[in-house]
């Protein structure tokens, strides 16, 4: 799973928060505090659908975007990817389950029962 650079976390950060597909000008106008330009929201949208992060339609002369996946789901897989590159999983289960705070410890051993 591929990890995300700054401005494409804040382009998937406005697809999984829209409920309908979106187009590169409705992301450019979400992230209008950037003064980004068409042609790099393009730009991104392009990298995040060749890393399979985004799905795209056609839509008359445009396209629209939505997230392949759920936020949830994507977190998941990177820390998937994580524990696969971890020689001892063991260990690194330790360090991360002993710096987690203990509420979300309660809802792990909740979701664990």
């Amino acid at each position: 799973m591929a990890s995300l650079g700054e401005l494409e976390r804040a382009v998937m950060d406005v697809l999984w928060a829209s409920p309908e597909p979106c187009t590169a000008r409705d992301v450019q106008d979400a992230l209008a505090d950037r003064d980004l330009a068409t042609t790099t929201v393009l730009t991104v949208l392009g990298r995040l659908d060749r890393k399979g992060l985004v799905a795209r339609t056609k839509d008359g002369r445009a396209h629209r975007y939505r997230a392949a996946a759920s936020r949830e789901h994507h977190i998941a897989a990177l820390m998937r990817d994580a524990l696969d590159g971890a020689p001892d999983r063991g260990a690194v289960l330790a360090r991360f389950l002993g710096d987690m705070p203990a509420h979300d410890q309660a809802a792990l051993r909740d979701l664990l029962r």
